[in-house]
């Protein structure tokens, strides 16, 4: 039992945060396409603001690592 709780919790802690970068990274997208066409100069930083949110899954990974080691 105490092993299937862990194995939730780090589920949990890896499940959750991708479901939020989806969702934040959906909508960034979608306004960076619009802001792309009027100022394409702008695609670095579109690039950027839609990476930013990858590092929730990173940092969920790590306390997946921390919950089972």
């Amino acid at each position: 039992m105490e092993q299937a709780l862990i194995a939730l919790g780090a589920a949990i802690a890896v499940g959750v945060p991708a479901l939020a970068t989806g969702w934040a990274q959906s909508k960034i997208g979608s306004a960076g396409a619009g802001a792309l066409v009027e100022k394409p100069e702008l695609s670095g930083v579109m690039i950027i603001l839609v990476a930013i949110p990858e590092t929730m899954v990173l940092l969920g990974f790590v306390v997946a690592y921390l919950i089972i080691g």
